[in-house]
């Protein structure tokens, strides 16, 4: 594990995204609250938040962070049919927070995945990345080409 100590404390942010891709009669159980295990989008939701809240936990040498906070928001896109993930995480720490981010969209899609893998197996999750990090001494990163 890297040793932090000496790093200023800093306020950090982080935002990732992730997409669920899955066929459309999973999207409209979904987006209608027909799926046979409830409410899929709150409860993914609720899912990736805990989830950014134990990286410490899941990934290896990963610092356990006191989180200041997780905004977690699943946005149906009809056309693809796809459910769009966002996590926005913030701490005043001396480490980021990229992985929390991250680990968020992650357990979030999973989730959803659980949920719904009875409609459809062949769902796909993908596009996991961190679209914008700031904090810290390596200061602010935003990915190329994301809004």
């Amino acid at each position: 594990m890297v040793d932090v100590g000496s790093k200023e404390v800093t306020h950090r942010e982080a935002l990732a995204r992730g997409r669920v891709r899955l066929s459309r009669a999973a999207y409209d159980a979904i987006v209608k609250g027909e799926a046979r295990k409830g409410d899929v989008l709150g409860v993914a939701q609720v899912a990736g938040i805990q989830a950014a809240k134990r990286t410490g936990e899941l990934i290896p040498l990963a610092h356990p962070l006191p989180l200041d906070s997780v905004e977690l928001e699943l946005r149906p896109e009809p056309q693809a049919p796809a459910i769009e993930i966002e996590a926005r995480v913030r701490a005043t720490a001396r480490t980021g927070v990229e992985m929390e981010a991250l680990t968020a969209v992650a357990g979030a899609a999973l989730a959803l995945y659980d949920m719904c893998k009875s409609l459809d197996r062949a769902m796909v999750i993908e596009a996991i990345r961190l679209v914008r990090k700031t904090g810290g001494k390596s200061g602010t990163y935003v990915r190329e080409g994301e809004p």
